[in-house]
């Protein structure tokens, strides 16, 4: 009896062992699984054109943006004072999703935007804050979204804002709801971690792991002009409608990756020959004594840009100084947004 016993407790014993191990090799999974997944803030994203990702807890390390003292714009300034929402402080991560509007001469100009902001906000005073400025507001899967006209002395467009939960905000300038409403929808069903639009599905497998930005799809639309890309004033010789993958990383230096895909290696080869060539261009910009320390580091990141062909993709890869993105931070968090 105390045989079939022993055997019993060792059977038993061994059972217990292996559901432990099988609950184990499970959490694994599903760790590595989520680790490997886009970011929440942009599978929440509606379909769009471009995907662009900020993870701003390392560039804000890198920049010490919060540390610094910001001139922001009346309008901006207000929302400030009025939420307690510091964005250089509270901003954790921004996803934005790039729509190519049908009319590039409408409201929008050419490109619309839909965003999700997640970070640490005061839910209270913010919804106090969008119930006083609000024209209109709309309950939708069981949050309300209000809507605020915004306008540049020109154009006024609407901007829709709805809080997530207490730790995320979803805004949307595109002219009907649909958009917002997507958001909404997907934040009700993002228990997936491979959930997402059909250009994030398509295309985050090409992000760099540890990016802590990267843009997907057309993310040249911001800077489009009669359609191609335009950037400091220079057209490049590149479509706006070019899908890229971008990413910036830190590996001991921030590290900056562009891909341009191609349909075919002969397309990237020539594609490759003009970037080299306007590549080239940029660095004869050097014989030019820099007027500021702005002109410095878009110099220096501009000596350090080499380009690549692999199989049907040309590859820009260029080492970004930290003052230069610090610049860049600080400018875009001194306007108020427009959009």
């Amino acid at each position: 009896m105390s045989g079939r016993f022993h055997w019993l407790f060792r059977r038993s014993t061994r059972y217990s062992l292996m559901v432990v191990l099988s609950l184990v090799a499970a959490l694994i999974i599903a760790i590595v699984l989520r680790k490997a997944a886009p970011p929440e803030a942009a599978r929440l994203l509606p379909e769009s054109d471009a995907i662009v990702y900020f993870n701003l807890k390392p560039l804000r390390l890198a920049t010490h943006l919060d540390r610094n003292q910001v001139t922001r714009a009346p309008d901006y300034q207000r929302f400030v004072d009025a939420t307690g929402i510091v964005p250089e402080r509270d901003l954790n991560s921004v996803a934005f999703a790039l729509h190519r509007m049908e009319n590039p001469n409408g409201p929008n100009g050419p490109v619309g935007y839909s965003e999700v902001f997640e970070g640490s906000f005061d839910g209270e005073r913010l919804a106090n804050y969008l119930e006083s400025i609000a024209q209109s507001r709309e309950s939708y899967a069981g949050h309300t979204i209000y809507t605020i006209r915004i306008s540049d002395g020109t154009v006024t467009r609407p901007l829709r804002i709805a809080q997530l939960g207490y730790d995320s905000i979803a805004a949307s300038n595109m002219p009907t709801v649909e958009q917002i409403h997507s958001i909404l929808d997907r934040h009700r069903s993002a228990a997936s971690p491979f959930s997402g639009s059909s250009l994030l599905s398509e295309r985050y497998r090409d992000v760099p792991l540890l990016s802590a930005a990267w843009g997907i799809g057309h993310i040249g639309l911001p800077f489009s002009d009669r359609g191609y890309i335009s950037l400091f004033g220079l057209q490049l010789p590149l479509p706006e409608d070019t899908t890229f993958v971008a990413s910036l990383r830190y590996t001991g230096t921030l590290r900056l990756r562009i891909e341009e895909l191609s349909p075919t290696p002969e397309d990237a080869a020539r594609a490759a020959q003009n970037l080299s060539t306007l590549i080239g261009l940029l660095r004869s910009l050097q014989q030019i004594q820099p007027r500021n320390d702005n002109d410095a580091a878009v110099l220096k990141m501009f000596d350090s840009l080499r380009i690549d062909q692999r199989k049907d993709r040309a590859v820009i890869t260029a080492t970004v100084p930290t003052d230069l993105l610090q610049q860049l931070a600080t400018s875009a968090t001194a306007t108020s947004d427009t959009r």
